[in-house]
């Protein structure tokens, strides 16, 4: 069975699958935008509310292997790197990031991974869209609201600052979450009524497991006409998953990571232009999430990354240890080594 389950919906059977973002602006749509800005849109015909997303967290088949596209010293030599490109005042601040991958067990489904995780890791954006047959299959226990669209209103949620607990965030953390928000507004007024963005929440402290993260609330009111694409082309990527400046920071990233993010750090939700009360929609940070390739060769693969905002004061291996403690959760859940 090919599906998407958000919160208690799940949508099921696909009757379309989009690669246009104006495709957006009618119907409901389950959304898988790549990092790098490639999108998969599916409409299903049937949609069932209430109850947990199918699958067994007793059949899947635990992971082992894997392997990483930047170790501990050539993530550490990538931080310093950024610093030094800080220190020459082409760029702020840089989310650096390592994909991990695994080769799959034969018959591994990842709507079982998602019932693993909904166990072990629930968080407030958790999704699944899976829909081989149009090359996307993608798990997420997302904790990060990238934008929700209630009416006219748009509203963006990033998270910058992570630690064990709140007493041990670091003033860096701090300076990065106020330096993302300014990012975000910016991005919001580009397609919002001037004068209408504001910081609703800045730098609240949230728990999650194993961790807890700074989060901001930034908020707008759209302007009239503005579409899907336009929401998109603003704010695409994420600025809390790229840097600031974005594009100077898009720029650090292609230099310094060796593959292609794909729905990591992207955006996976869905989109809902024909609600009664008005278009609707909900899109997460792609972090926190799971997604499944095939080589050339037929070799099923899952995919994972994981990352940290580098700013001038970062100490290289304490990001290092970063990535690991957002890592930690996650992977051991689709190892087998953390218990549900």
């Amino acid at each position: 069975m090919e599906f998407a389950h958000f919160g208690s919906t799940t949508w099921s059977d696909p009757v379309e699958v989009s690669h246009d973002p104006a495709d957006l602006e009618s119907g409901c749509w389950a959304v898988v935008l790549d990092f790098e800005g490639a999108l998969t849109a599916v409409r299903f015909a049937r949609r069932t509310e209430g109850g947990a997303a199918p699958g067994d967290p007793s059949r899947w088949q635990p992971v082992t292997d894997w392997t990483s596209s930047l170790d501990r010293a050539a993530y550490v030599a990538g931080v310093e790197e950024v610093r030094a490109r800080i220190a020459a005042g082409t760029v702020y601040q840089v989310n650096l990031t390592t994909m991990l991958q695994a080769p799959l067990p034969e018959h591994a489904r990842l709507p079982d991974l998602a019932a693993v995780l909904a166990q072990g890791n629930p968080a407030p954006f958790a999704g699944v869209v899976h829909v081989p047959s149009a090359g996307v299959d993608v798990v997420t226990a997302s904790p990060e609201r990238y934008l929700t669209r209630t009416g006219d209103r748009l509203l963006s949620s990033p998270i910058k600052g992570t630690a064990p607990t709140i007493s041990q965030m670091l003033a860096k953390d701090v300076a990065e979450n106020v330096m993302i928000v300014d990012l975000v507004r910016n991005d919001l007024q580009r397609v919002c009524e001037p004068g209408s963005v504001v910081v609703e929440r800045l730098c609240g402290p949230e728990e999650h497991p194993g961790l807890v993260h700074l989060v901001s609330d930034v908020a707008g009111t759209l302007r009239r006409g503005t579409t899907w694409a336009d929401v998109l082309s603003a704010c695409h990527p994420p600025g809390s998953v790229s840097g600031a400046p974005k594009s100077s920071a898009l720029t650090v990233i292609a230099d310094l990571e060796p593959v292609p993010r794909g729905p990591y750090c992207g955006a996976v939700g869905w989109i809902d232009a024909d609600h009664p009360q008005g278009p609707r929609g909900e899109l997460a940070v792609g972090i926190r999430t799971f997604y499944a390739t095939v080589d050339p060769d037929g070799v099923r693969r899952l995919r994972f990354g994981t990352g940290a905002g580098i700013t001038w004061a970062s100490d290289p291996e304490g990001e290092w240890a970063e990535c690991e403690l957002k890592a930690r959760t996650l992977v051991g859940l689709a190892s087998g080594r953390v218990g549900t």
